[in-house]
């Protein structure tokens, strides 16, 4: 007889579009790194939710300000005003040194608006000529599954049957600076680029990359717009990864771990030099957008990355749980790599495919997520103790050993 996740797994099968590939866990709980199924079994959660999750699943904090704004009000639209919203972004653009922020739900959304904005820029500030706007993108990259975005994607998997795309892409090797140098033209208005490339099994550009391309893009009047959904908010050990390098991106866009694990908040940073020509009444929006609630938590969300100093963690973390990987010394693996507790185990072309290998995790009580066919990603928590890498670590050396 089948037992209670078995059933839940069926009926999802049958009621559900088969967007999605899960690992057969069905997850009934959560708390800080642990999570349990239906049945009750632990496992330790090493993908955060593809990063949204670092403060930890259910922060008190966070689901404190939650309730107490739950008890106030939670939408009312951008056609009125509300009193959490310019509180948070003023804590927002202190922290990171923008001049303005706009607020949106998913990754993809502020992904499609940091693309409207760079356009825009592009014609009134640069000079373009109308609709000839290009932006340059890098291979392999991931960043979202909106129509606009996944037509200049490299992952035939996203695109197939759902062309025509918009046009006024151009891709280029990621990790390369001389390909960005010969891609600019006279109609690019800027460079978008994920500084890890994450869904691309955590790949990581030569050291001095972004400082090269920000140099680049100011030499040619180009903008650089950096996505830092996943990275960003203490993932890499900085709370921004671009901070690694000390540059300063045009476009900052941010989204996952903003919303605490608990609500979907996205949104752009820029300077009022892009802010106040991309925009004006009308011309974007979003009714949940900046909504009290969003606000509230997002806001409660960065003071306890702050406070909690959960980048410093990340980076001193990451380190001793990528060294810890790389003495293993497996034979079926091709490569470790990683910043801060953003890691990727490549598997070697004998091992194959990564997925068998992550089904034998979850019933080790870890939960990883393949990616790329052979490599296993793992994010977890940013509030991870040094106990609990040690216990992953013992589970990772029993499968992939």
């Amino acid at each position: 007889m089948a037992n209670q996740s078995e059933l839940i797994i069926e009926l999802e099968q049958k009621v559900s579009a088969h967007n999605y590939h899960p690992l057969p866990v069905v997850i009934h709980t959560a708390k800080g790194v642990w999570i349990k199924d239906i049945e009750g079994k632990k496992y330790l959660d090493m993908l955060s939710s593809y990063s949204a999750i670092n403060q930890g699943h259910l922060h008190p904090r966070i689901v404190k300000a939650a309730q107490k704004q739950l008890k106030k009000v939670s939408l009312t639209s951008r056609g009125f005003y509300n009193d959490q919203m310019a509180p948070f972004l003023k804590k927002l653009t202190l922290i990171t040194g923008y001049d303005k922020a706009l607020l949106m739900n998913s990754g993809a959304e502020a992904v499609e608006t940091a693309i409207k904005a760079a356009r825009r820029w592009g014609y009134l500030k640069k000079g373009i000529e109308p609709d000839t706007a290009e932006i340059i993108v890098c291979n392999n990259n991931f960043h979202g599954r909106t129509t606009t975005i996944i037509g200049f994607s490299s992952d035939i998997s996203n695109r197939k049957g759902y062309g025509p795309f918009t046009p006024g892409f151009i891709t280029i090797p990621f990790s390369n600076k001389e390909a960005l140098e010969k891609a600019i033209n006279k109609n690019t208005v800027a460079f978008l680029l994920e500084p890890i490339q994450g869904e691309a099994g955590i790949q990581i550009p030569y050291p001095g990359y972004l400082k090269d391309v920000a140099e680049i893009c100011r030499i040619n009047n180009v903008l650089l717009l950096v996505d830092e959904i996943q990275t960003g908010l203490g993932r890499t050990g900085k709370l921004f990864c671009f901070q690694h390098e000390n540059v300063k991106p045009d476009i900052v866009i941010i989204g996952k771990a903003l919303g605490g694990g608990i609500y979907p908040v996205s949104g752009i940073l820029a300077n009022n030099v892009i802010m106040n020509i991309a925009f004006e009444p009308g011309s974007h929006g979003s009714t949940f957008g900046g909504n009290p609630l969003a606000c509230a938590i997002a806001s409660e969300s960065i003071d306890v990355i702050i406070e909690e100093e959960l980048a410093m963690r990340s980076e001193k973390l990451g380190m001793y749980f990528l060294n810890r990987l790389k003495l293993l010394n497996l034979k079926t693996v091709k490569e470790v790599r990683g910043k801060g507790l953003f890691i990727g185990i490549e598997l070697n072309e004998k091992t194959g495919n990564a997925r068998p290998f992550t089904e034998r995790l979850v019933k080790e009580g870890v939960l990883a997520k393949e990616t790329q066919k052979n490599i296993i990603r793992f994010a977890p928590p940013l509030i991870i103790k040094k106990k609990e890498i040690d216990w992953t670590i013992k589970r990772i050396e029993k499968v992939l050993g």
